[in-house]
């Protein structure tokens, strides 16, 4: 996947996912703009990273969450750089609580965070991109959470499946500007985050019961956004790939309908 000469923006790229999505397409041949919460020090590690493989990569701490602080970002990028042309969206806040016990601003907050911030986000760099008529690659990081009802995760569920049809809608109103608009769908993946919530002992007990036998790594969805980034899926736009290794038909196995007789 030659993605060289080619600069991708990165949103939430100081660790997880978004640097998993960083560090493969540098491995790929991009040039990479770095984006993670204001004050992070895992964005310049990353950065450092991404410079060892021997790409340019330029930190640009933004948050997100914030429309002006989203048009900054993608000002600053294109004065740096001149261009995008990819933009991993990977904007997410997720808190976990009951439907009833809910507090209906985190509601609010969580889908703005995952659904409203995507949109802008994706608004801003595709203007961008269609003004330059050079087409471009927009990928956003979706959630197995889209299609499962997960209990205690209402807000998160809920801004998921928005996404992915918010994606489906760009892409078909993008076509005609040769913008290929796709999704990433992760499982569960080994992240600082996941470590934090539920510690390396979980991680490692319930990976196993998995249907790969582990969790998934963030370098893993990073090569399936290198794909989609590159021209490769040229031929390939509204689409939302599930990268999980099976995790979504984790129940279906004959071994655990077997343990529902026992």
């Amino acid at each position: 996947m030659d993605l060289e000469g080619k600069i991708a923006l990165v949103t939430g790229a100081g660790q997880g996912i978004g640097k998993g999505c960083a560090l493969e397409l540098a491995r790929s041949g991009a040039d990479v703009v770095l984006n993670d919460l204001p004050g992070s020090t895992a964005a310049a590690t990353t950065a450092e990273e991404i410079r060892a493989l021997g790409r340019a990569c330029t930190v640009i701490e933004a948050d997100v969450f914030s429309r002006t602080d989203r048009e900054n970002l993608v000002d600053r990028a294109l004065k740096i750089d001149g261009r995008i042309d990819i933009l991993v969206s990977n904007p997410a806040r997720s808190i976990r609580e009951g439907f009833l016990d809910q507090d209906a601003d985190v509601f609010e907050q969580v889908v703005s965070g995952t659904l409203v911030s995507s949109f802008h986000l994706s608004q801003l760099v595709a203007r961008h991109m269609v003004q330059r008529k050079a087409g471009g690659k927009i990928v956003f990081i979706s959630s197995v959470h889209a299609h499962s009802p997960y209990a205690n995760s209402v807000a998160y569920n809920a801004a998921k499946a928005g996404l992915n049809h918010m994606a489906r809608t760009i892409a078909t109103e993008l076509t005609q500007h040769r913008i290929n608009v796709n999704v990433i769908e992760p499982g569960w993946i080994d992240t600082p985050g996941e470590l934090a919530l539920f510690g390396k002992e979980t991680i490692l007990r319930e990976g196993k019961k998995l249907p790969w036998g582990r969790m998934g790594a963030p370098e893993e969805i990073g090569a399936a956004v290198a794909f989609l980034a590159s021209d490769r899926a040229d031929y390939i736009t509204g689409v939302v790939l599930p990268v999980d290794g099976c995790f979504r038909f984790k129940d279906c196995r004959m071994g655990s309908l077997a343990e529902l007789k026992e």
